[in-house]
């Protein structure tokens, strides 16, 4: 278990240096008294381990900029990568608000010889939402304009490197938008958009924190959402939670309107994080306790397999 006193932790990623593990997480002070505000004070805090279970903490990975910027409300969840050039690219959200007080989001980067201290690139963002593929604010349909949780990792044929988005599209019903957004980019640096690897008529009006991994040699991808921001009709006595998508391969298409829950609300924004003796895991930030409350803490590694066609959390508690 990854917890903090005196503050919340929730959203995460990993990576992995070859001999140590490296916990990115959000956090803010639980001086807020209200966990609801934290995603305005979110900060990239930063901790190790070599066994994905015992973490000692060391210092933040990012902190939001100096207004006016495109992350000067918070930092927000991301990945990282190792490039050719052997530098750790830090991927994040930047949020800040517009003259309305409407969340917008974008895509920044941030690079690190020693995969401990970021320095933000000169080319920030990198990425915002483009009204020809994705819907922006001015559809007037939801609450923020999504263009968040940047997933990096090389195409398994050489060819470049692929970033995954939560992103929703220009058309449909407001609770049925949501796509695995994409762009693509030959070098980490210079990225552009490609169509997205999802149908824009799902269940869903959001795909929090996508990921794609191939566990037992199949693809699959995963992401979370809530009751709230699904269509009636898939909620029936699901609150929401981490759910698996099908995947036809590591670049898609993938398929959320056959999604199905690997937890319930008491677990979100899971990552399928393999250990260092080669056995795939969920990982997740612990939502709701058994009182309703927030916790704010992440869980040990559960492990995970294939049961039938669907990926099952196997192993560890689930509380």
């Amino acid at each position: 278990m990854f917890a903090l006193k005196d503050s919340w932790v929730w959203d995460f990623w990993v990576a992995h240096d070859g001999d140590t593990f490296h916990l990115f997480f959000l956090y803010a002070s639980k001086a807020l008294h209200d966990p609801e505000r934290r995603h305005y004070r979110a900060s990239i805090g930063h901790a190790t381990s070599t066994d994905l279970v015992h973490w000692t903490r060391i210092e933040d990975a990012l902190v939001r900029s100096d207004a006016p910027a495109f992350d000067d409300l918070a930092t927000w969840t991301g990945s990282v990568v190792q490039g050719e050039d052997g530098r750790w690219n830090l991927f994040y959200t930047g949020a800040t608000l517009d003259p309305d007080g409407k969340n917008i989001q974008r895509i920044g980067r941030a690079v690190s010889d020693d995969l401990v201290t970021f320095t933000r690139v000169s080319n920030n963002p990198l990425l915002a939402a483009d009204p020809t593929l994705h819907e922006t604010l001015d559809a007037g349909l939801w609450h923020d304009e999504a263009c968040r949780d940047p997933w990096v990792y090389r195409d398994p044929d050489g060819n470049g490197w692929h970033m995954l988005v939560t992103l929703r599209a220009p058309e449909g019903e407001a609770f049925r938008r949501a796509v695995v957004g994409h762009a693509w980019s030959a070098d980490l640096e210079n990225w552009e958009w490609r169509e997205s690897l999802s149908s824009p008529i799902s269940d869903f009006g959001q795909l929090e924190v996508i990921q794609v991994a191939e566990v037992e040699g199949r693809p699959v991808g995963i992401f979370c959402c809530l009751a709230a921001e699904m269509i009636p009709e898939r909620r029936g006595d699901t609150t929401g939670g981490v759910w698996a998508m099908p995947a036809d391969s590591m670049v898609g298409p993938f398929h959320p309107e056959d999604a199905y829950q690997l937890t319930d609300r008491s677990h979100y924004a899971g990552r399928l994080v393999q250990d260092a003796a080669g056995q795939w895991n969920l990982m997740a930030f612990l939502h709701d306790g058994p009182d309703g409350e927030f916790v704010g803490q992440i869980c040990d590694p559960m492990p995970v397999a294939w049961v039938g066609d669907k990926l099952t959390v196997v192993g560890g508690s689930q509380q």
